[in-house]
Order: C-alpha cells, then structure tokens, then sequence
C-alpha cells in the first residue's frame, strides 16, 4: 500500500502543477483579445489522459489543454502551449531516463528492460523492448553530435586527461575510453570530448586532440594527466605551448610499488609532504628531503620522483585556491568511478558506437551536478597571463605617466 499512496500523492502534486502553470500562462496573457473582445487564450479541458514512468511508479496524468488563438507572425501558424513541466513527448520521466543507460552498461539485453522496470515501476507503460532501441539510437546520435560540436565559442584553461578501462563492448580487450575534461574561462567544469582508443598510444590521443583543434579548441594553459599516457606527446605536437602537470596519485601508486611494503607508510607520508606543501620552495626541499632519506637504498623509486619533479610541481605557479584540483585527474576519476562500478565484461560481441553512447549519457547526466572550482574568477586571470607566487596573484606594478 505504501508504493500506491507514493504513487497517487505524486499524481496529485503533479496535477496541481500543471494546473498552476497552465493559469500562470493564462493571467499573463489574459489583456491580449480579439476585435470582439473575447481572450485570444482560454482553458479548453483536457488531453487524453497518458501514463508516465517516475521514480515514484508510473502514473496516470490528465494534462490540462489551452486553446491559443494567436498566430505565429513568422510562420503563419496558430501558438501552441507547451508545458515546461511535461513536455508533449514526455512518457518517462529524466530520472527513469537515467536508470536506462546504467542497466544497459550491467549488460542487460532491450527485451529484459520490461520485466525489471515492471517490478520498480509497477507497469510497463512506455517501456517496450522498440522504445529502448529506439532510446539508444537516440543516446548514439547524442554522442555523434557531441563529438562534431563547435568547440570555437568556449576557452578552456585547464584540462584533465586520462584513459579509462570499462572493458564494455569495446573492439578490443586493451582498448580504453580517452576522456578529456576542461575548466571553462567562468570556472566551470565540462566534458571535452571523449572517444574509444588505447590509453597509452600517443597517435589514439593525438586523433583525438587534433579533432579537438580542428573543431576550434584553443590551447589550454595546463593539462594535467598520467605520466604513463600517450598523451603528452601528443599534447606536445598539437598544442605545445601547453604546460604539463602530471597526476600524483598516479606517481604516488607508481613511486610506491618500487618500494618494499615494510616502507611503503613512510615513503607515501613524504611524498604527500612535496605536494602538499605550503608553496614551491617547500615542495622542492621536501623532493630533497625524499631523495636523502630513500635515495641510497631505492634510487628507482626516488628518479620517479626527481626526473618529473618540474612538470610535477607545476600547479604551484597557479592559484592556491585550485592547487587541489590541478594536482591529480580525480575530477576524471570521481566521475568514472561509479560507472565502472556499473561495469563488468562482456564475451559476447556489442556495438562500440552503443557502449560509447551509454557512457556518454552517464557522464552527461553527472556533469549536471559538477560544481566549478574554487575562486572561478581566478581562471579568466589565468587565460590572461596573470602571475601567481606562492599561489598569490602578483598584482602587476603600476606604470608612470612621463
């Protein structure tokens, strides 16, 4: 009984806002009349009642209807009511819509989708094995079009990139997802791109970035990634005026597996000690602090450490407020942390531009609840050129007049 009260206070609130805009739409324009004085729009009962899948079950709904009088200049043609709240084409809800691509990633074929919503909707209104093929098409043309977008309009400063093993009806068992993410002039986050390639080939990521370029991508100011990617040297020859940050957690993983587990606990105490000091100069006697202390007895795993100690100190010559997101990839990592826990392999054959598809909507839906850095307005200065010492911006010295 508990799912069917959920279920009919859920249609109750959904009627009444629908009745409620409905009549905000009507009183706004309530002065627009014809040559006889009679409202050009008026209420004029109600559709055909429909069900929709919500998180709440499927329900039944009897939208309002408004009957518009007034003509469209442009085109000749009588305006149309379109409620904001459910559109005309709505039958699911975009919650629902999430759940879709989650249990196609857990493998689950277009005609087991019934069966198991059934049970957590309590109906299969809208759910037929024909609406999810035709719901991935729909998520597959998505991707295409977010992958051919014009990236001219929109500068981004930073950018993660890294390479992401689904294992999800990919080509080929070694093939990966590369992802690239950038922080835009406003401070925001947004998905780049993102494309199916092998993590560690330089040519799978200069594809990608020269497609990147080609589509009006400018140079970011810093890219921040895995030492162990292709990706530096294709950043290299496609926007080479772009400093690098390399990962410390990946260092950090790399740098301790070259170690004896008995020293692993103090050795990743000293290297959090390099990037979390207080500003360069302290991370660089913390780098000399590691190099006596482990240089002697493990020279491997202390030249992980020095021979990137340029490119892993870089993020101290930006803002302090953004040092923790310039440091590591766990915006990528955070992201697809859940997804490839939605994951497993697949021995049957599968569509890559399907499997592409799903991953995209995952992380679309995600990208919604990303929250911009810290200091956002710090990133236009950034852009500009503005220097920062100790993680502080160096006001620019005032020029005199002659």
């Amino acid at each position: 009984m508990i799912d069917d009260i959920v279920r009919e206070g859920a249609r109750r609130m959904l009627a009444a806002a629908l009745e409620a805009e409905v009549n905000s739409y009507i009183a706004e324009l309530a002065g627009q009349r014809d040559e006889s004085g009679h409202r050009l729009v008026v209420r004029n009962g109600h559709h055909q009642p429909r069900k929709v899948a919500t998180a709440a079950g499927v329900i039944e709904v009897k939208a309002p209807r408004i009957k518009d009088k007034r003509i469209n200049e442009a085109t000749g043609e009588r305006k149309r009511f379109s409620s904001v709240i459910l559109p005309p084409w709505c039958r699911k809800s975009p919650k629902v819509s999430e759940v879709l691509p989650l249990l196609y990633l857990h493998v689950l074929s277009s005609g087991d989708f019934v069966p198991a919503l059934e049970q957590f909707l309590g109906s299969s209104a809208g759910l037929s094995p024909a609406t999810i093929t035709r719901l991935t098409a729909q998520w597959q043309a998505d991707h295409k079009a977010f992958s051919e977008r014009d990236l001219s309009a929109t500068d981004y400063v930073y950018v993660w990139a890294d390479g992401i093993h689904l294992r999800i009806r990919l080509e080929e068992a070694k093939a990966a997802v590369l992802v690239v993410m950038g922080v835009r002039a406003d401070g925001t986050k947004e998905l780049i791109a993102m494309a199916d390639g092998y993590r560690e080939s330089s040519e799978s990521w200069a594809s990608l970035l020269r497609d990147c370029q080609r589509r009006g991508m400018r140079a970011p100011v810093l890219a921040v990634g895995d030492g162990a990617l292709g990706f530096w040297k294709a950043l290299n020859e496609v926007f080479p005026e772009t400093r690098h940050q390399r990962c410390w957690v990946h260092k950090t993983a790399n740098c301790l597996d070259s170690l004896p587990k008995s020293a692993r606990p103090a050795a990743k105490k000293a290297i959090q000690d390099i990037y979390n000091a207080e500003d360069k100069e302290h991370a660089a006697a913390a780098v000399k602090a590691f190099v006596k202390q482990y240089g002697a007895k493990f020279p491997k795993a202390v030249k992980k450490i020095v021979d990137d100690e340029d490119e892993l100190l870089a993020f101290y010559d930006f803002p302090a407020e953004q040092w923790i997101y310039l440091r590591t990839t766990n915006p990528i990592e955070s992201t697809f942390a859940t997804v490839r826990l939605r994951t497993k392999v697949t021995r049957g054959a599968g569509s890559r531009a399907a499997a592409l598809a799903m991953v995209f909507k995952l992380v679309e839906s995600a990208q919604a609840r990303w929250r911009a850095v810290n200091a956002p307005h710090l990133v236009a200065l950034v852009r500009a050129g503005a220097r920062f010492e100790r993680g502080q911006l160096v006001e620019r010295p005032k020029t005199t007049a002659a």
